[in-house]
């Protein structure tokens, strides 16, 4: 997962990549169904799944309700609710209000207001929450009920004569991009009900665009759409999957043909410009990446397949964090850890990531998601989820009202934890992370068994073999523990195959079934355990963690072990902060202890690290820096010269003074997980030795 690759973590992601591609490529460049990595499988014969001509997939989403957290993941999902998912409407009701025009209303009509919904109609029913599932049954009620003859649907094209609303985007209630947003929120509805009228609004409105984008197509109203094409595309082809209709794959061409050539984008060279970088926006980035993939299911070209994977590797090399995120503030801005990513940047990458590891079966995908989840994202948003922070730095000393290096600023505020400070799109958008999270632990598969591709305490339902239900919890404090347990209970005794996937960073996995162990063939990043299944039947993978070192900008250190990338505790006071000129008081934090610190050269070189369990017991909430669950004691040395500059650190030291000369004795320090910090610093300068 790295902007610059040591050896080893090189060679890994090659392997990954090269295996993936022999997989999915052909002599010709254009693989059949026979080059494809899932055509082994069958197509899942029990949930909506790819449908011919359309590539059949490895692994198929389950409906919404049949995964259900548990443990600190539970926790997180009911944090939201009880923060400002749960309460946007009342904290943010000049946008997302009885008056939003997606209720009929006269105010805001873009995108917010469906942003917020796709976040919480998934979280309503990962909780099975009856007051949430109220407020979103609103949205799509008067959607439904209110779509025109013509099939268009959505707040009403804009009047001239209606004033404008402060604050609100109601003149852009005609672009194709907020229906976008909405769609995806239909599809989750009836993945979690079944209702009919979705399939028939969604009909109607695909007729609609199939007449009207040849004359007004996506970016006509605003360039988003014509970017975020690949959103609209995804749909229509899960819509194919339910009614067959021929129109849909006319349509998905036509859409594929409007929307901005991702595919040119991360194959070229516009990534890797610098002086100046490619002007691109992070969040369309984001959201551009999964565009290849989906369009690859009617394409079956190989570059698209290939497209993101190398797109991924040039955003890391050159604007890559060892987060996992990329500098975008909101430009693309390069690599120093002092830049920022935006909140939305990281909630839609990982919504690529869930699109396309299910079409691929590329578990790098799954491997990455992780990152984003369980570093970048906690990270972002306050322990109630009542504050959020619009672009976090992975360098991060000082949260406060004042103008730093990034492209757009937004007034100073767009590091400050607050409700719209910033910009207000990520208040409305950062809903979704946690619940689709939760929604992708499991998939079915296509040999009708099931997979647990990425790992959090949780528990699924699944139709298995020819119908067969079965139940699974997986217990675990993965990814702050190394063992992930599964208690495998199927209605009646029951053939079926089990997929678990291995990490790339895990070099020595160990599977035990029932107590005996089982085969887990070297480099494997897919166990697949077929047997028939009995009541109570324990599966327990073994992931052992290993601490790995990976060099950045200016030749900066990070550390990592198994998924979680570690940084420096500094000690927090936070400040609530009211302004006149500001609707929302906000947070600034402020460090109470030392953050210059560099690594001694030979500290990483010998992997001197020692990894401490803090408690027991791993707390409900364990992403701060009071209950991080975990430490790694290792030596650090201050660097004097090395100071704040505008809330920031100053420029990082790419040779610091020689070891001997800084004046400042080693010191021992601890790091901790980064998804529990608030400051940090998780890129460290290298201390070495000098030599006259």
């Amino acid at each position: 997962m790295n902007g610059r690759f040591n050896k080893e973590s090189k060679m890994r992601f090659l392997k990954i990549f090269t295996s993936f591609v022999l997989l999915s490529s052909c002599t010709d460049g254009n693989p059949g169904p026979d080059d494809y990595p899932g055509a082994e499988h069958q197509r899942n014969n029990h949930y909506i799944t790819n449908a011919a001509p359309l590539m059949a997939q490895p692994y198929t989403a389950l409906p919404l309700g049949a995964i259900k957290p548990q443990g600190w993941l539970k926790t997180m999902l009911e944090t939201q609710r009880d923060g400002l998912t749960g309460n946007l409407d009342k904290v943010y009701a000049i946008v997302a209000g009885e008056n939003n025009g997606w209720l009929g209303g006269t105010g805001d009509s873009w995108e917010r207001g469906p942003y917020w919904i796709d976040g919480l109609v998934p979280l309503a029913y990962l909780l099975d929450d009856r007051k949430l599932l109220q407020k979103a049954h609103k949205w799509v009620e008067w959607s439904i009920k209110n779509q025109r003859d013509d099939g268009y649907f959505g707040p009403r094209p804009y009047d001239p004569q209606t004033p404008l609303i402060k604050g609100t985007q109601q003149k852009m209630s005609e672009d194709w991009w907020p229906k976008m947003v909405m769609l995806k929120v239909f599809q989750q509805y009836y993945s979690a009900t079944g209702d009919v009228r979705v399939i028939k609004l969604m009909s109607e409105y695909f007729k609609y665009q199939l007449a009207q984008l040849p004359d007004n197509p996506l970016d006509k109203w605003t360039y988003w759409a014509g970017r975020r094409g690949a959103d609209n595309l995804q749909i229509v082809y899960w819509l194919y999957n339910i009614t067959g209709e021929d129109y849909l794959l006319n349509l998905a061409t036509l859409i594929h043909k409007q929307t901005h050539d991702w595919t040119s984008v991360f194959s070229g060279d516009a990534l890797t410009r610098t002086n100046p970088y490619v002007s691109l926006h992070c969040v369309n980035v984001a959201q551009g990446l999964k565009a290849p993939v989906i369009y690859y299911q009617q394409s079956k070209d190989s570059t698209h397949l290939r497209a993101p994977l190398l797109g991924l590797e040039k955003l890391k090399a050159v604007h890559g964090f060892a987060n996992g995120m990329y500098g975008g503030d909101e430009a693309l801005h390069g690599n120093d850890p002092t830049q920022g990513s935006e909140l939305c940047s990281a909630v839609e990458i990982m919504y690529s990531f869930e699109s396309m590891l299910p079409i691929t079966g590329n578990t790098y995908y799954a491997d990455y998601l992780e990152q984003i989840a369980f570093n970048v994202l906690p990270t972002q948003h306050n322990d109630d989820f009542t504050k959020r922070q619009y672009f976090q730095q992975p360098n991060q000393i000082k949260v406060s009202h004042e103008y730093r290096n990034f492209d757009c600023e937004y007034g100073g505020s767009t590091t400050l934890f607050g409700v719209t400070t910033g910009y207000p799109c990520c208040v409305a958008n950062m809903h979704q992370g946690w619940p689709k999270f939760t929604q992708n632990l499991f998939y079915a598969t296509g040999d009708n068994g099931v997979a647990a591709l990425v790992y959090a305490p949780s528990s699924v339902d699944v139709k298995v073999a020819d119908g067969v239900n079965v139940h699974i919890e997986e217990k675990t404090q993965y990814p702050f523990e190394e063992q992930i347990e599964f208690i495998i209970n199927p209605e009646k005794e029951t053939t079926f195959a089990f997929h678990l996937r291995i990490p790339g960073w895990c070099a020595r996995p160990r599977v035990t079934v029932n107590g005996q162990e089982h085969a887990v063939e070297q480099g494997a990043h897919i166990v697949k355990i077929e047997r028939a299944w009995k009541q109570n039947d324990k599966v327990v993978l073994e992931l052992p963690m290993e601490i790995a070192i990976d060099r950045w900008y200016e030749k900066s250190a990070s550390v990592q072990r198994g998924p979680l990338l570690y940084a420096l505790k500094i000690e927090e006071e936070w400040k609530e902060v009211s302004k006149d000129n500001w609707p929302d008081s906000f947070f600034e934090v402020w460090p109470k202890s030392a953050w210059n610190y560099g690594i001694p050269k030979k500290i990483l070189d010998n992997k001197d690290f020692e990894v401490v369990k803090t408690s027991g017991q791993i707390a409900a909430m364990p992403w701060n820096p009071e209950n991080a669950p975990l430490r790694i004691i290792t030596t650090g040395k201050q660097i004097p010269h090395w100071k704040e500059y505008n809330g920031n650190t100053g420029k990082l030291p790419v040779s610091p003074w020689p070891h001997r000369e800084l004046g400042t004795e080693e010191e021992k320090i601890a790091l901790i997980p980064y998804g529990c910090t608030t400051l940090r610093i998780s890129q460290f300068p290298v201390v070495d030795i000098h030599k006259k």
